[in-house]
């Protein structure tokens, strides 16, 4: 027996949460070098460079600067991102003219997950930049670009939002993150279920059962598709969300193409090494306990 609609909601927005701790806890210091690389890419030689820079400045400590917000970050955007999914599916399915339950084509999928984007931009840009400055707080200090000696907490990056710019100071880069998010999540879940489709066909099985490996595999593939296709997107989106710390910073298209007449083409692509390095493990954790805590809970409505 299928769940009450607002019982499959609860399931797909906790499930979300089960894959979004599981994306952070193994992926949180390629994320750090990540961000830092995007903001400050004359200051590191490459991705082993900024590593070790971090561990000499700070320890060990300072690539999981920013694991409470990333935490909270990827629980709301994953929680919010698979209901909107599956609610999501179901609006292509009643556009498509499919009854409810009709398996949805790869593509078709793709598009779900590229509207249901939108709304976990909402529950991400709040998160994401708080989380941002806390990982580049040490960089705008060493360039004079804030006052040194300031707190590097989580509440004290919200109080100093709240300060300067008030509740809305929350969603600088909220324009760049849904730029970034709708194609994004179109190569995201495009990409995951066409590797889940391919394994599925060679295997000689169905999607739902094809193994902990290709279904990892197929997540990270996903996620290294979205990576490839918005990079220079998230890079804009991360110079917009630290630099505001020290001032009002310009627009997407104004920080972009400020980008490119000042640094040129390269900067946009700095630390891509670690985010690709990053998505295997992150991401294919993220859609192992989705898939499996999914699973679980739905099991328990049809016995």
């Amino acid at each position: 027996m299928a769940p009450h609609p607002v019982m499959q909601a609860i399931i797909d927005l906790s499930a979300g949460a089960c894959g979004g701790i599981a994306c952070v806890l193994s992926g949180q210091p390629f994320d750090t070098a990540k961000v830092k690389m995007q903001t400050f890419p004359g200051l590191y030689r490459g991705f082993v460079h900024c590593f070790v820079s971090v561990y000499k400045q700070v320890g060990l400590r300072g690539l999981y600067q920013g694991t409470t917000p990333a935490l909270i970050a990827n629980i709301a955007e994953n929680a919010v991102l698979f209901m909107s999914y599956g609610f999501c599916q179901n609006v292509v399915r009643f556009v498509s003219g499919l009854d409810q339950g009709t398996d949805l084509s790869d593509v078709q999928k793709a598009c779900s997950g590229s509207v249901a984007s939108i709304f976990s931009s909402l529950a991400l840009c709040p998160t994401e930049l708080v989380k941002c400055r806390l990982q580049a707080m040490h960089e705008m200090e060493a360039f004079g670009k804030i006052a040194s000696g300031q707190k590097s907490t989580v509440w004290s990056v919200v109080r100093n939002v709240l300060r300067t710019n008030g509740p809305l100071g929350f969603y600088q880069g909220l324009t760049t993150t849904i730029v970034r998010e709708i194609p994004g999540y179109f190569c995201f879940f495009g990409g995951y279920e066409f590797s889940r489709s391919m394994f599925a066909q060679h295997m000689g099985r169905d999607k739902e059962h094809i193994g902990v490996v290709p279904l990892m595999f197929s997540g990270g593939f996903g996620g290294a598709c979205l990576w490839l296709v918005v990079y220079p997107i998230d890079c804009v989106k991360s110079r917009i969300q630290v630099l505001s710390l020290a001032g009002k910073q310009e627009g997407f298209l104004k920080t972009l193409m400020g980008i490119l007449r000042n640094e040129g083409v390269a900067p946009l692509y700095s630390g891509l090494t670690p985010t690709m390095i990053r998505t295997f493990p992150a991401n294919g954790a993220l859609f192992l306990a989705y898939e499996v805590s999914r699973k679980i809970m739905m099991q328990q409505f049809e016995q």
